[in-house]
This record gives structure tokens, C-alpha cells and sequence, in this order.
């Protein structure tokens, strides 16, 4: 039985509210350990796949009640990990404001997706507003590069940022897929949290990090964001994607950097320059349109 549409509704307002703190804790991180390569930045993604999965462990005492979803589940995993690590390593270089409205242009690469791989044609509007959320995105890193808000090299990570929509994009359908093929909720995502994990946690080691000797509130951080953005805020997105339409989702996705920025505004007095709002509004009006198109 598909649920109310107040219950699909609240679920997604609970997920955009964990998610908002994904880069206020990963830039909380990075101020505590003193530590913006790109070893660190995999010692977060790892340990918030880590400690999620961890957390999820007493929930493989019980068999998969089917495994047809399951290639699904792997492969939506480890665009899942492709995400984190893309996304987090752009923070270290680029705004708060400029990575979260970059990444969430989820809207636009679901469409996108869904027409290359799903048969899912896109109308004239949608491919319209792909083209005004680019240019939004074009906007955004031009602005940040002039500007130098919050990032030692702003271009490489919008373009980090980019590619982790990309990445987030394929996780969302993928999972669709997973949960089209009999997996619940919560063997999807013991699946796909757990696919991540594994291929996250070498990751440090080869480019010379390790996950000691980092301060206590690091660590404290990490187990914030698995808890909040990751177990709250991407499992209520994943449940809401077996009941209506992934862009639907990734729409409401959008409410983060809303909520990413002003909370980055009150911690770190990280202020975005004129260009990089006004390309952040031409990106949601391009994403915005493309949803309404998808829609028709």
C-alpha cells in the first residue's frame, strides 16, 4: 500500500533537515583536525560508511527475502562511495555554498539517467532546464573563482562537486531499482551502506592518511554524520524513492543548500558573493524546470 502523501512528505522534510548538516559537519571536521588533504577527506567518507554499516550490522541476522535487487543494491554502493568521496574532497577546495548547490543538481542527471538507461524520454521543457541549471552551475564556479569564497582552488572543487551529483544520481536510480526487485527499505541499505564501506575504507591508505591521531572531536563528528545525514537523512530518501518519483526526491534535495548555507553563515561567517547567489538561483530555476518537465 503506497503511503499518505503526508507521510511521504514528512519523511522527505525529516531527510532534508539530517542532510543539511552533511558539509557543517565535514567543515567542522576539517577545522578540528587541522587537515584538508585528500587522505582526510576519505578518512570522513570512509568512517561515515563505516560507522553507518557498523551501525546496521544486527540487521543481517535476517536473510535477504530476495535476491534479484541485489546487483542493484552493490551497484548503487559504490556510486554511493564514488559520491562521498568526490563530494567531501570538494569541500577542501571550494564554498559551502558553491559544493552543496553544485551537488544537488540531482534533478538534472536523474532526468538524464533515466532517458539513457531507463527509456525514459525527456520532454522539450526538461532538456531545457538542464541547460539553465548549467548554465547556473557555470555561473556558480565562475563566481567562486573570482570571488575566492571559502576554498583554496574553487574550480577543481565545483567540478568535484559536479561529478558527485553525477555519481549521487546514479545511486538514487539504482537504488529505485534495488527496491523495484523485492528488497525492503532496510536491506537496501545494508546492502549499499555496507558496498560503500568496504570500498571506501582502504581508500586513506593509499594516499598516506591513516584513521589515527586525529583529535577526539573529529571522530565525533564523523559518527554525527553517519548518524544524521547518512542513517536519517539519505535512508529517508531512499524510502521515499519506492513510493514516487526519484526526481521528486532529488527536488526536494534541493531545500539543503538552503539550509547548508545559512547554517554555514552562522558557524564560519561564510557569506557567497553576488555571482554565486544569483548562479545558485539560475541552477534552481534550471532544476526546477526540468522537474516539471520530467513530470508531463
Amino acid at each position: 500500500m503506497r503511503p499518505s502523501g503526508l507521510k511521504i512528505a514528512s519523511v522527505l522534510l525529516l531527510g532534508i533537515f539530517a542532510i543539511s548538516f552533511g558539509s557543517i559537519l565535514v567543515r567542522l571536521a576539517l577545522a578540528a583536525s587541522g587537515d584538508r588533504s585528500l587522505a582526510f577527506s576519505l578518512v570522513m567518507s570512509a568512517g561515515r560508511m563505516g560507522l553507518a554499516a557498523l551501525l546496521l550490522l544486527p540487521s543481517w541476522r535476517r536473510p535477504l527475502a530476495s535476491r534479484r535487487g541485489l546487483p542493484y543494491a552493490m551497484a548503487a554502493g559504490a556510486s554511493l562511495a564514488l559520491h562521498f568521496a568526490l563530494w567531501i574532497t570538494s569541500l577542501s577546495y571550494t564554498s559551502v555554498a558553491a559544493s552543496t548547490a553544485l551537488v544537488t543538481t540531482n534533478p538534472v542527471w536523474v532526468t538524464l539517467f533515466g532517458w539513457l538507461f531507463f527509456r525514459e524520454a525527456p520532454s522539450g521543457l526538461t532538456l531545457l532546464g538542464i541547460a539553465v541549471a548549467l548554465f547556473g552551475g557555470l555561473l556558480i564556479g565562475l563566481g567562486d573563482a573570482q570571488g575566492g569564497n571559502g576554498g583554496t582552488n574553487p574550480l577543481l572543487g565545483d567540478l568535484l562537486a559536479l561529478l558527485g551529483a553525477v555519481a549521487a544520481s546514479l545511486y538514487f536510480l539504482l537504488g529505485r531499482e534495488a527496491q523495484r526487485r523485492g528488497l525492503s527499505i532496510l536491506e537496501y541499505i545494508r546492502v549499499a551502506y555496507t558496498a560503500a564501506a568496504l570500498l571506501l575504507l582502504p581508500l586513506p591508505y593509499l594516499f598516506g592518511g591513516g584513521y589515527g591521531g586525529y583529535p577526539l572531536a573529529v571522530y565525533g563528528y564523523i559518527l554525527l554524520m553517519a548518524l544524521l545525514p547518512q542513517l536519517v537523512g539519505h535512508t529517508s530518501f531512499n524510502w521515499a524513492t519506492r513510493h514516487i518519483p526519484p526526481v521528486l526526491v532529488t527536488l526536494a534535495i534541493l531545500f539543503e543548500p538552503v539550509g547548508a548555507s545559512l547554517l554555514a553563515f552562522l558557524l564560519f561567517g561564510e557569506l557567497p558573493g553576488v555571482q554565486v547567489l544569483l548562479g545558485a538561483l539560475v541552477l534552481l530555476l534550471g532544476v526546477g524546470i526540468a522537474v516539471v518537465g520530467g513530470r508531463r
